[in-house]
């Protein structure tokens, strides 16, 4: 990147510009021009140096707060419950990683849970405790109000109860429900309780090659009412061609994880676009995907904004 413009994106950066509504980044989605869609995975709960910014704990409060202040326009967050009937926010069936305690959160109460200490980042016995506490995902949506779209990976068979969370809390227009749909499901997007938000569809494919992808695309997207994105699962590089023609004669926004290694095997995950940027997240952009979930938010919203300058 030329130094000129690195100093007119950090510039950038270092301001404070007006963040999208959540409603205006649902439009964005569907727009098949809305352009590159950051999802940050679990929050920002890694450091963002050009922000003078420290980590946080995955899934927490603070990680949200973190996204908004980066620009990310999704935050990425799983939905459990606990022994006694509370949505919590939790990625593990257990708290052991990410807190100072122990046990399976479906064991343990909201009371239990909330005495509770979440560790820095992704956590681990190593991480630094720090003064966060697990969520409720009431709590969550209240704090996203007006800041920025939630996805919620609902953990547990609790689909009806979460999404009469979001009902209630009436956010409708700023929530993205994750569920799962193979080669013989039903379209979803018309039955209950998906037809009541906003969803991602992910396919299940049980072929080596994810070859029957395609045809899951074309039956999930085909009818009046639609799911708003199609979150792919792990796939060869050779079969997202295929993918990618059959999400542009249906009008399907795709979303590609390049979490860990990269969810597009043989394109390479996060490591690699941190090192080249162009290689995988505009490899990826050039192809047709426009949605990208990433542990690397700092990075893939400053190189959002090299790709829009150039």
């Amino acid at each position: 990147m030329q130094r000129p413009l690195m100093v007119l994106i950090l510039a950038w950066l270092g301001c404070s510009p007006a963040h999208a509504s959540p409603a205006d980044t649902l439009r964005r989605i569907r727009d098949p021009q809305g352009g590159l869609i950051v999802i940050a995975h679990r929050g920002c709960h890694e450091a963002a140096p050009l922000h003078h910014l420290g980590a946080t704990p995955e899934n927490s409060p603070a990680a949200l707060r973190q996204c908004v202040a980066l620009g990310a326009d999704v935050m990425e967050t799983d939905v459990r419950r606990s022994r006694d009937g509370h949505l919590v926010i939790m990625h593990d069936d257990r708290v052991d990683r990410t807190t100072d305690g122990s046990g399976r959160v479906a064991d343990l109460s909201l009371a239990q849970l909330k005495a509770l200490r979440l560790r820095q980042d992704e956590g681990g016995a190593a991480a630094p405790l720090t003064d966060q506490r697990i969520a409720t995902l009431d709590e969550l949506l209240a704090l996203a109000k007006d800041r920025i779209v939630l996805n919620l990976d609902v953990k547990d068979a609790i689909y009806g109860e979460v999404v009469d969370a979001v009902r209630r809390a009436g956010a409708q227009d700023r929530v993205i429900v994750k569920t799962f749909a193979g080669i013989a499901s039903v379209p979803l997007a018309a039955i209950p309780p998906y037809d009541r938000v906003p969803f991602a569809v992910i396919p299940i494919t049980a072929d080596p090659d994810a070859a029957d992808v395609p045809q899951i695309v074309e039956r999930q997207m085909n009818g009046n009412v639609k799911p708003l994105a199609v979150e792919l699962p792990l796939l060869p590089l050779a079969t997202l061609p295929l993918v990618m023609d059959r999400a542009k004669a249906m009008a399907a926004p795709i979303w590609v994880n390049t979490l860990f290694n990269g969810f597009v095997t043989g394109m390479g995950g996060d490591p690699e676009a941190r090192r080249d940027p162009d290689g995988v997240w505009g490899r990826l952009a050039d192809m047709g995907v426009r949605l990208i979930q990433t542990d690397a938010v700092e990075a893939l919203v400053l190189y959002r904004a090299e790709r829009h300058h150039r």
